[in-house]
């Protein structure tokens, strides 16, 4: 894993633009490079904020861009835990190797903030990952401005959330 850096776009992308790795919120998949590059200059953005961010998960060795994924601080409230890889990395343990990786460095770098993950309710491998580096649900309700109104967000956090950290992890 390493920090992102502009040269990361074209491979992100690869993964980004492909549908197979959003079946779960089809319509966060990027439809053009611009949204890639936009994406990688907020996580650049984020690195030299807070000294911590998403990272870009390379293949040990190779040094193919597989994925990527770390924690991210939303509204000064609550790291967020995301990731997401390849359809082709998918089911290897990446995500909860990241996942362990991320939440530790976001425990020690801000430890007053909870660590969260939101995701829905049927992507399973997603709720896996964050049940085995133990996040508990705290949060189960509509999915607000998601283009399917029967969508279900769940939050996992490593703690109880305040009523103020529970309004930034879901928005």
């Amino acid at each position: 894993m390493s920090a992102p850096r502009l040269g990361d776009v074209r491979a992100l992308h690869e993964i980004l633009q492909d549908p197979a790795v959003w079946q779960h919120y089809p319509s966060l998949r990027h439809t053009s490079i611009d949204q890639t590059q936009a994406a990688v200059s907020r996580w650049i953005d984020q690195w030299e904020r807070e000294g911590l961010g998403t990272w870009v998960v390379r293949l040990r060795g190779a040094g193919a861009v597989v994925g990527y994924g770390g924690c991210s601080v939303l509204h000064d409230a609550v790291w967020n835990l995301g990731y997401r890889f390849a359809a082709s990395a998918q089911g290897n343990g990446y995500a909860t190797e990241l996942a362990r990786v991320a939440l530790t460095h976001a425990q020690t770098h801000r430890p007053n903030l909870p660590v969260v993950a939101y995701l829905l309710e049927h992507n399973l491998a997603s709720s896996n990952v964050a049940r085995k580096v133990g996040l508990s649900l705290v949060h189960r309700g509509p999915d607000q401005g998601n283009p399917d109104p029967a969508a279900v967000r769940l939050i996992y956090a490593d703690r109880p959330l305040s009523r103020l950290q529970l309004d930034a992890a879901s928005h």
